[in-house]
């Protein structure tokens, strides 16, 4: 009887457990973005090339990205919280290194350190959840702030970084990040606890070179196709990447213990809320990056007023994660999902309307629809990984939800952000490769500034109505593939503790 109270009703621990949690995962994210507005500083400061400036960028989001699956299996195994000390330690050590580099590849080598960290951070977090939380209504709940925080974070990233380039010196972007790893180090041990995994075998140390490399080769080929174009190398490396990843699928196939249990995949509910939660990363990724250029650009904006018309949609979804949880409870997963494509694919259309020289209520109007899409994507997807697997394995279900994530990130900007550039070398004026370079361009006629405005605007439009057709789809197919979910298969699943929250709309 003790037990179960205990697990109905979370005690102080468990909310002052999350919050001490939400810390570094709110990091994570945000340094994935803060370097945004800080880049131009830091380009003056210490002058790295085109290609180093292109590393200091991604090579945080490259290390986290390949690397959430191998830890969030290490984490299962020899515990999360001994994990989530060392993660944070080596990313308090890496920010101050970055704060400080003295030149551009000691910075890429801190911002590498840093993204290590983080990979060890997000699933461990997730799994600690499990601990403080084993009631599966009251875990969706904070799997919501967490995923709320997280959204939050990479949101607010470029806004944060702006205040702080306005006081100070461009390492304090870095900085920031030390106060709240130090509170996470001085509470952590005393409201967390650890959950010791049981009969999860041993590492396999073949899965976690394969799972790291796979995913590095594929998502650095990727990354350089949006820079750089495809050439012969980077055709080889990606094939290379893919045989190493589908090795590894084979690999776990055969394992008794494996570091990913791909026979999750079975499950269509599952499926679906891991692409959900890679697509709509995707979309986001590129229609953020591409209505940025679009509004400071084409409409003349300052980074700072661009950053603040963001704020509307990253409240709305931050709002949306924290509250998805409770919503879920009333309307079922499945309507959920739905809501999130059609939310997602009716707010990027309503980028449409913008023009050269008008466009900024659309976008604003846009990000906040969308946000709602965002923040059920977020919530729903997390939530699902990890209730859908026993407690031992909720690390390595947290990795493949977040890493997700990160993929979809990297192809938003690689695909749809390479089909915005493409179309802009085949309508622009042909001076350049891009809009900005164009612009920079001395002594340009004011038709041709036009010219170049209207081919980046049509890359802008064909990117949002394919991202948009892409989610009102999925939407529809998660209708038509969802349909009946709620039956004895679901009860069944509520049995083992496999869907948290899921209900039957029709009860």
């Amino acid at each position: 009887m003790t037990r179960q109270r205990t697990c109905d009703t979370p005690g102080p621990r468990a909310w002052l457990g999350l919050v001490v949690v939400l810390g570094p995962v709110l990091l994570v994210s945000m340094d994935g973005s803060i370097l945004f507005l800080a880049m131009p500083r830091i380009g003056r400061a210490l002058s790295p090339s085109a290609d180093q400036a292109l590393w200091i960028l991604d090579v945080y989001g490259f290390a986290v990205g390949s690397l959430l699956v191998a830890f969030g299996g290490i984490g299962d195994r020899y515990g999360r919280l001994r994990l989530l000390m060392a993660g944070a330690t080596a990313f308090g050590f890496g920010s101050a290194g970055a704060a400080f580099a003295p030149t551009p590849e000691l910075l890429i080598a801190c911002r590498a350190l840093m993204g290590v960290a983080g990979a060890t951070l997000l699933p461990s977090a997730l799994a600690v959840l499990s601990e403080l939380f084993p009631d599966p209504r009251h875990r969706a709940r904070a799997i919501g702030l967490f995923a709320a925080a997280f959204a939050a974070g990479f949101a607010i990233g470029p806004i944060v970084g702006g205040i702080l380039l306005g006081r100070f010196w461009w390492g304090s972007v870095f900085l920031v990040n030390l106060p709240v790893i130090l509170l996470f180090l001085l509470f952590a041990p005393v409201l967390l606890r650890e959950v010791a995994a049981s009969g999860t075998g041993r590492v396999d140390p073949p899965s976690l070179v394969a799972s790291a490399g796979g995913l590095l080769l594929t998502v650095h080929v990727v990354k350089q196709w949006a820079a750089e174009g495809a050439s012969a190398l980077a055709i080889v490396t990606m094939l290379l990447g893919i045989a190493v990843l589908a090795w590894f699928v084979r690999r776990q196939q055969r394992l008794e213990h494996p570091l990913i249990d791909f026979s999750l995949f079975r499950d269509r509910v599952f499926t679906i809320a891991i692409i959900t939660g890679l697509l709509p990363l995707a979309a986001w990724s590129a229609t953020a990056f591409l209505t940025g250029v679009h509004l400071q650009s084409v409409l003349g904006l300052s980074v700072l007023h661009a950053a603040l018309l963001a704020l509307p949609g990253a409240v709305v979804l931050t709002v949306t994660c924290a509250l998805t949880p409770v919503v879920v409870e009333r309307i079922g997963r499945k309507a959920a999902l739905v809501a999130c494509h059609f939310s997602i694919a009716a707010g990027l259309l309503l980028l449409l309307p913008t023009t050269t020289t008008d466009g900024a209520g659309w976008y604003v109007a846009s990000t906040a629809l969308a946000g709602v899409g965002y923040g059920i994507s977020f919530s729903v997807v997390a939530d699902t990984a990890v209730g859908a697997v026993p407690a031992e394995r909720a690390g390595s279900a947290g990795a493949i939800a977040e890493t997700g994530n990160e993929i979809g990130n990297a192809l938003g900007i690689a695909v749809l952000g390479s089909l915005a550039a493409a179309l802009y070398r085949l309508q622009g004026p042909d001076l350049a490769p891009t809009l900005d370079e164009t612009l920079a361009l001395p002594a340009l006629a004011p038709a041709v500034v036009q010219d170049a405005k209207a081919a980046f605007l049509t890359g802008l439009h064909v990117v949002v109505w394919v991202a948009g057709l892409l989610h009102a789809a999925l939407g529809a197919t998660t209708l038509r593939l969802l349909r009946g979910a709620g039956s004895g298969k679901e009860r069944d699943a509520s049995s083992r503790s496999a869907f948290t929250g899921w209900r039957d709309p029709s009860r």
